[in-house]
Parts: structure tokens; C-alpha cells; sequence
């Protein structure tokens, strides 16, 4: 019996052997093994899928060599039926995929699974040349047009990027080198995500590193939620912004770790006179459980480019260290617009340049056409209940002449300054507000309240902030 299966085993070896020669000789070919999909993964998202797809299914091959950009592009373009019935969710399992630019579609996931790498295409060629944002008015690298991002998207509903921490990477290097040595004269950078003109859009669950210049940005855009991202860059690295909403209402962003060369998270709306004329600001805004390291920038930017204006943001429970200022607020003359009704608490703060920084001559202008006599209103403008530790200079507050930041509020904030702390703690010009419970003492032009007060923070939740997420599988 035992002599007669393996005879049997034999033989059914011979014959499988058989059948390859044969389709070699005739020219047919073998489909290697693929990279196995991980199923039955359960994820949170703003919508399930219908269909599901895996990126292999489209010829891609996970070597990190072979460019995948035909393959991605394809695979949205095929796909775009089934998303308009019930919604499709594009898989890209384990391995390294290296891909070009390529834009998604409405009602789509793409589903990045642990082990899987998206690596961007040093190749300039992969990238679509696309106009300046109209709020902008240029590239923001140099006059002219941009490269287009990684994963772009324009006029989208119910969009998703996510996964169970796979990982894009933008391979920056490349880039970063050759903006430092000025070879980007008329041409501007991709950024790794940027979604324009959509509305219900999700980024979560993967970890991004390494972007040529911004990470992630949505813009004029409704209903964003970017949240349980990872973003990594060196903290040398040119324009590597975390998250960057420009011109978007109801967003949220939670839950996010960021080490950045810029930026953890600038708040934008446009540039000088193609902003104002724009006019559409970014507002509704909640961030809430961050963590920063930037050693040369800011935890959380409002501005420069602001000109559309920036309203009703609300920053909690946000730790940051090694970073050099906790909440700026960027803007020129020229700049127009507005930052108003801002709100942060439960800051905690660990070796820092500055807490507090305002800056009111951050002279970066897109052309020399812009309007002088264009003052923005910085004004409400509520800081409470944070600690700081091994402080540098406690605040930097500068107004603008005859345009004053108002409306300035600080309370129960203590700051620990470190051995080497500049003499002078408060340097401000041109503002006005008050303070409570503040120490060091801060400055004249924000005088101690007789009777301790808390500066305001909303009671209310913008609407974003109450979307109930679907259990789904992919």
C-alpha cells in the first residue's frame, strides 16, 4: 500500500512537471506565488465597502524595484463602476510597492496592510505636472506649477486611506537634496497626500514618512478626519509638515504622532491677495491628543498662509517636546484674513524654545503685487490649563503696528523655565489681553485678572466630532 502512494505521488509530481514544460515551450505564462492578503482584517471606517480588489489583481509586483504607478492607475480607473455600487476597497498587501502619482476615487479604500510599503517614485516623470492652487497663486517651493502628490484626488465624496499601520513612504531624500541645492526653480515639491475640493474624507491606521515636502493635505474640502497616523521625518528635512488643513471645515485630527522638520500640524487658507480673493477660510477645526517633536518649528502653526482665515479651532490634550514653540500664529501685512476664536487646553509641554508665539512680520510673500494696506485681525485667542518644563523664553508676542493682536487670554499655565532661560521671559508688542494664574508673570500689556478666570474653551462639539464610525472588514 505505502509503495503504491508514493508511486502515486510520483507520478502526479511527473505530470505537473509535464504541463509546465509544456506551457514554456509554448510560450504561456507561469503565475509566480503572490504575496498573501491578511483577511478577515476588522477596521473603523465612515463606510464599508461592496467590492474589494487586491492591487496584484492588476499586475503589481511587491519587489520594490518594478514601478507599480501603470498598475495603481489602472486598478482606480477598472474599479470606478463597482465604487458607484456600494463602494470598492483596494487592498495592497504585504510587500514593497513602488508607485508614481496616481488619483483616487469616490466611495474608495485603499487598504494598506502591515508589511506593505508604498514607496514613492524618485522618478520626476511618474509625476503629473498640475497648476497652482488657486488660493495660492504659485507653487509654494517657486513660481509656477506643481508636481502632483503621491495619492491625489479633485471633486471627491467618501474617500478613505487606511489600514492596519502599513506604511507610505515617500522617499524623500531625493527631493530634499535637490530643493536644498536649488533645482526646483519653477516647479514645486509633491506632498505625499493632497485632497482637494472632496468632502467625507478619512486618513487612519497607516504611518507616513519621509515626503518630499508636506505629508497630508486636504484642501477646500468638508468633513475630514485624519486620525491614529503616524508621520515620521528627519527634523532637518525642508517643508516636511505633518498635517496640513488648508481652506476645510468640520475636520478632525486626533490621536496623531508626528516628528517633523516643520510643522507638526499648519493650519492654512491661502496666500496673500489669491487668498483674500479665495475667501474660502479653514474653520471647524478640533485637535485633540497629539504628540509633537519639532525642534525647529511649531506643534500646531496657524498660518502664515491665512489670508482666506482661520476661525473656531479647539486644541486639547496635546503633548509636545523637543519642539520649539507649542501654538504659533503666523501673519504679515499683506496677509488679509483673520485668526479668531482660538482655543487650546491641556497643553503639556517638555523642553521648549518658546510657549507662547505670535508673529506678526513673517514678511513670505507670493509676488510683489500684494496689498499693504491688507491687515489681518488676529483676535480670541484662549490658552488654559498647561505646564511646561526646561523653558527657553516663556512668550513671544508681536503684534503689528496700528493692528494689534487682541482678545489675548492665559490661564492656570505654569512654566519651568531651564538653566540657561533667557533673562527676558515676555517680549511682547502690540497685543492686548489678560492672564490669570500665569507664571512667570507675564508682561504689562496682559495684566493679572483681580479675580481668577479661566479663558474660554467651547462646550459644544463641531459636528465631525459625533460621526459614529462603521465596523468593517477588508
Amino acid at each position: 500500500m505505502e509503495l503504491f502512494l508514493r508511486s502515486r505521488k510520483f507520478e502526479m509530481i511527473r505530470t505537473t512537471f509535464c504541463i509546465l514544460v509544456v506551457f514554456a515551450l509554448a510560450g504561456i505564462p507561469v503565475m509566480e506565488s503572490r504575496p498573501k492578503t491578511q483577511a478577515g482584517i476588522k477596521y473603523s471606517a465612515l463606510n464599508c465597502r461592496k467590492h474589494r480588489a487586491v492591487i496584484t489583481d492588476f499586475g503589481a509586483v511587491g519587489d520594490g524595484k518594478t514601478s507599480n504607478t501603470k498598475a495603481f492607475r489602472e486598478a482606480i480607473i477598472k474599479l470606478s463602476p463597482m465604487a458607484a455600487d456600494g463602494g470598492v476597497q483596494l487592498i495592497v498587501p504585504p510587500g514593497k510597492w513602488l508607485t508614481g502619482s496616481f488619483n483616487l476615487t469616490s466611495h474608495f479604500t485603499l487598504f494598506i496592510q502591515k508589511g506593505a510599503i508604498l514607496l514613492a517614485s524618485q522618478d520626476e516623470s511618474e509625476y503629473p505636472v498640475v497648476p497652482p492652487l488657486p488660493s495660492y497663486g504659485r507653487g509654494r517651493d517657486a513660481p509656477g506649477p506643481r508636481f502632483a502628490s503621491l495619492i491625489s484626488g479633485t471633486n471627491l465624496t467618501d474617500v478613505i486611506i487606511t489600514g492596519n499601520n502599513g506604511t507610505i513612504n515617500g522617499q524623500g531624500k531625493y527631493w530634499w537634496a535637490k530643493f536644498k541645492s536649488g533645482g526646483f526653480k519653477s516647479i514645486t515639491r509633491p506632498y505625499l497626500i493632497e485632497i482637494l475640493f472632496s468632502n467625507n474624507l478619512q486618513i487612519s491606521n497607516v504611518t507616513l514618512i519621509n515626503s518630499p515636502s508636506w505629508h497630508i493635505h486636504p484642501v477646500y474640502s468638508y468633513n475630514v478626519i485624519v486620525k491614529g497616523v503616524t508621520i515620521l521625518a528627519p527634523i532637518d528635512s525642508p517643508n516636511t509638515d505633518g498635517i496640513n488643513p488648508d481652506s476645510c471645515t468640520n475636520t478632525l485630527i486626533e490621536d496623531c504622532y508626528i516628528v517633523s522638520g516643520d510643522d507638526c500640524i499648519a493650519v492654512k487658507s491661502g496666500w496673500d491677495e489669491y487668498g483674500i480673493k479665495f475667501a474660502m477660510p479653514t474653520q471647524q477645526l478640533s485637535i485633540r491628543r497629539l504628540t509633537c517633536i519639532s525642534p525647529d518649528s511649531a506643534g500646531v502653526a496657524l498660518g502664515s498662509e491665512m489670508s482666506g482665515g482661520i476661525k473656531d479651532v479647539r486644541i486639547e490634550d496635546t503633548t509636545l517636546i523637543q519642539t520649539q514653540s507649542a501654538i504659533r500664529i503666523k501673519t504679515a501685512v499683506g496677509r488679509g484674513g483673520y485668526v479668531k476664536d482660538i482655543f487650546a487646553r491641556r497643553l503639556t509641554m517638555k523642553t521648549m524654545k518658546y510657549v507662547f508665539w505670535m508673529s506678526g512680520a513673517y514678511n513670505q510673500h507670493v509676488d510683489d503685487k500684494w496689498d499693504p494696506k491688507a491687515l489681518p485681525v488676529v483676535t480670541n485667542i484662549n490658552y488654559r490649563d498647561m505646564t511646561a518644563e526646561n523653558v527657553t523664553i516663556a512668550s513671544r508676542l508681536e503684534g503689528i503696528k496700528k493692528d494689534p493682536f487682541t482678545g489675548i487670554c492665559m490661564s492656570n499655565v505654569s512654566i519651568s523655565l531651564a538653566p540657561k532661560a533667557k533673562k527676558l521671559q515676555w517680549n511682547c508688542t502690540d497685543i492686548a489681553g489678560v492672564t490669570s494664574k500665569v507664571t512667570p508673570k507675564p508682561c504689562s500689556l496682559l495684566p493679572e485678572k483681580e479675580k481668577p478666570v479661566d479663558c474660554a474653551f467651547p462646550e459644544d462639539k463641531i459636528p465631525i466630532e459625533s460621526v459614529v464610525m462603521k465596523k468593517c472588514i477588508a
